[in-house]
Formats: structure tokens, sequence, C-alpha cells
């Protein structure tokens, strides 16, 4: 009965929020972009909801956050109740304050990693899709021998052999999903190249550059897009699963996978606080992906 009244309450949670979401967007959009967020599919609101909240709570973390990010507050592994509302991890610090500058930390270094990646992924595919001939081979070939070996595996091999710094984790895993990047730019690209506006724009002696900008890129925006919010799920799971092997952001920066991994002892007790990191990476990652899947929808021109 416990079960089944909590999933009422989580579908009601839903709905609440993506009714809300579509009425205050469709409030605040200029005349133009109305219909687009009141046709907006449920799942999509409630999707650009949470987005919206996550960043609110990256940004004002240090205003909402009851205590400093590592400070310690009271015994290890202490209950909920005042004033830890949500307990304390192994060594005494507030679990809220951690959650809420993990989200802060998880979501923009991954954002950051993500962007990275797209900008190098992406120039390069189109580059070469555009170019062809001995560069398009040469990367191809490279791009396929890193996309042979798991991306995991690399990637700590990678972080074993240069160190777990911040900057080297955002390289490393930029330079891993670059390659996925690179393949899905290279193949749009190519449709794109062979359309007789490339050729005009070519016969009025147009350079490279000139031709990805104004030409080839904003006409292989959506595909790119779409796949800008699935990498970032990507490699927002990515940086939590290299924080809970202990690879990954270190200590004493909140992440929430480090957080699961330091709290998962409670679990044994029946205690679910090691469940909240877990749950706020899983909430944000399905909420990219409704967001996604609306704009993918949009761009494919279907109307059912």
């Amino acid at each position: 009965m416990t079960v089944v009244l909590s999933i009422l309450v989580a579908l009601g949670i839903f709905f609440v929020v993506g009714l809300a979401s579509r009425a205050g967007l469709r409030s605040l959009a200029p005349a133009h972009h109305k219909p687009t967020y009141r046709d907006m599919p449920l799942t999509a609101s409630f999707g650009l909801a949470v987005i919206v909240f996550y960043i609110a709570v990256a940004i004002l973390a240090p205003v909402v956050a009851p205590y400093g990010e590592g400070e310690v507050t009271g015994a290890q592994f202490l209950p909920w109740g005042a004033p830890n509302y949500l307990g304390t991890d192994k060594l005494g610090r507030d679990m809220l304050t951690r959650l809420i500058y993990g989200a802060r930390n998880t979501v923009g270094i991954a954002f950051v990693t993500t962007a990275l990646a797209f900008m190098v992924g992406s120039f390069l595919g189109i580059w070469a899709a555009l170019v062809g001939g001995w560069l398009d081979q040469w990367l191809s070939r490279f791009v396929d021998a890193l996309m042979a070996i798991p991306a995991l595996i690399f990637s700590l091999l990678l972080l074993t052999i240069f160190g777990t710094s911040v900057l080297t984790l955002v390289l490393v895993i930029a330079a891993v999903d670059s390659t996925r990047v690179y393949r899905l730019a290279r193949s749009v690209a190519q449709g794109i190249v062979m359309m007789d506006y490339i050729e005009a724009a070519r016969l009025r002696g147009e350079g490279a550059w000139r031709l990805i900008r104004r030409e080839i890129l904003p006409n292989a925006m959506a595909p790119l897009v779409a796949e800008f919010g699935l990498r970032f799920c990507f490699v927002f799971l990515a940086i939590s699963a290299l924080s809970f092997l202990g690879l990954g952001i270190k200590p004493p920066t909140a992440d929430w996978g480090s957080m699961v991994r330091e709290n998962a002892t409670l679990i044994t007790f029946g205690d679910v606080t090691p469940l909240l990191p877990a749950g706020a990476i899983a909430l944000l990652t399905v909420a990219v992906n409704f967001v996604v899947d609306w704009q993918l929808h949009r761009a494919s021109g279907l109307k059912e």
C-alpha cells in the first residue's frame, strides 16, 4: 500500500509541475512562441522545470545551502532532523548542503565537458566531410580506433596516467566523447555538402570556414542540439561513475557520485540517504531526455 501511495504522489507531482511549467512558459513567452509552448507535452514541460531548478540551485548554492561545502556540522551519520534535515555523512558534514553544492560541481563540470567535446568533435566532423580526401580518411580511422576502446576503461586508463584533477577530468572525458560527436557531425555534414547551395557557395569563392559557419552548421543544428542533450547525459553519468570509483572529482569537493560511495554503508541499515544523490542523478538524466525527445519531435516535423 505504501508503494502504491508513493507512486500516486510522484505522478501527482509530475502532472502539477508539468502543468505549472507549461502555463508559466506560455505566459512569459513572446507571442510568436506561444503556440510552441501550448502544444508542449507534459513530459517536456516537466523536464524543463527540473532543468531550470537544477540550474538555479547550482548558481545560488552559496546562498541556499545552510552550511559551508566542507563544514563539519555534527557527528557521523546523524539521522534526518533539524538542523541537519537530511542527516550527515561519514565525516559529519550536512547532506543537504553537500547535495546543493553537488549540483554546482557535477552539473557544471558535465556541461563544460560536453561543450568542449562538441566544439572539437563538431568542427572536426564537419571539416572532414567538407574537405574529404586523405584528411577525412585519416581522421575517421583515428576516431574508429579510439571508439574501439570502451569509453569508461579508456577514461580510467588516461586518468590513472595523467592524474585526477578537475582539468584533467574535463579534458579526458571531452576527448573521449568528442569521437562520438565527430561521427554524428561528419554523417550529417556529408548529406549537406552534396546540396546544390553548397556547390553554389563554392563557385562564389567562399572558403571552408565561411561554408561551415554560414551554410553547413545552421542546417546541421537540429540533430547536433539533440545530440548535445543526450551527450550531456552520458558525460554526466560518466563523471558520476568515475567519482564513485574514486577517480573523478576529488574530496572535499561535493560530488553526487562520490557521495553515493561515501555513504553506501548506510544501505545495510535500511537508510535511504545514499539514494538521494543517486536520485538527483537519475532525475536530471530523465528530465534532459524528456526535453531532447520533444526537440527531436519538433525537428522531425511530425504532428503526432
